[in-house]
């Protein structure tokens, strides 16, 4: 079975496919959209000028490998607009598989990009997520402070337990009051995955923007791993010392499972190659 697949329409609304529709790569079944940052970043444009709805999921090894036994977290994954290689892995299995990517799409530096992009063109954006309510006032200030001109409609950093439907509801009426163009979601993965397929419906934001740990790097609360170690894809070394209770079970069991099931998709990509190849 071929790999590469072409994405659905960009938003949720029942808008044609162009030809700049992003194509995808799935990797252990997740569909990976190939892009870069400007392009993934001028899809977010295209969905909040032509007034449509759509989310973006930044995924590293754990959420691809938990969405094999996780059917909500796959069913979102499924339903997104785009869904970013946040992690290094994810482009060299994406090169293996014959799609190159020249780098990944971080989720951090893909907030903060596109947050600049946000102050120049008047865009407005909300904020859930955060450790605490402290520290996601702490985000705001600094967010304000490196971006002039941008407008944070809204913000709340929710408790840390399921929300009730009621709460939910709430929310959502609290969030289309402000009327933001675009949602940052950091409320980590699988959860905020999960809360942007569900929530997508209730929400008149444009761009949904699920990016993980951004809230805690972006505020000062957690120290971002040496850049050598994102790029050789040891950002999770680092983490496992600055969190291990929380990240060091995760890693020690997605990691291995993701090399060998990885390995085993692209050995048989390639025999298929082969035998297509073949006379």
């Amino acid at each position: 079975m071929n790999s590469r697949i072409t994405a659905p329409s960009l938003a949720t609304s029942a808008s044609p496919p162009d030809a700049r529709t992003p194509e995808r790569v799935r990797i252990l079944g997740v569909p990976i959209t190939l892009v870069d940052y400007e392009r993934a970043m001028d899809v977010m444009d295209r969905i909040v000028d032509r007034d449509e709805r759509g989310y973006v999921c930044a995924v590293a090894v754990h959420a691809v490998v938990t969405a094999e036994h996780d059917p909500e977290l796959r069913a979102a994954l499924e339903g997104a607009t785009m869904v970013v290689p946040d992690g290094m892995p994810l482009v060299w299995a994406a090169r293996a598989l014959g799609h190159p990517l020249r780098d990944r799409v971080y989720g951090p530096e893909l907030m903060a990009r596109y947050l600049d992009r946000c102050a120049r063109r008047g865009r407005r954006v909300w904020l859930y997520g955060g450790h605490d309510a402290e520290w996601l006032e702490r985000l705001e200030r600094r967010l304000l402070a490196r971006y002039p001109g941008l407008e944070i409609a809204g913000s709340w950093s929710p408790p840390h337990r399921p929300l009730s439907e009621r709460e939910e509801r709430e929310l959502a009426a609290r969030i289309n009051h402000d009327d933001p163009d675009v949602v940052w979601v950091g409320i980590g993965a699988p959860k905020q995955e999960k809360w942007m397929s569900r929530m997508r419906e209730r929400l008149d934001a444009r761009v949904l923007c699920g990016v993980g740990a951004a809230f805690d790097f972006h505020a000062g609360r957690v120290q971002q791993a040496p850049r050598w170690m994102q790029e050789v894809g040891l950002e999770w070394v680092w983490r496992s010392t600055r969190e291990p209770r929380r990240l060091l079970p995760r890693y020690l069991t997605t990691n291995p499972r993701f090399v060998a099931r990885a390995l085993y998709q692209i050995a048989g990509e390639r025999a298929r190659r082969r035998a297509d190849a073949a006379p």
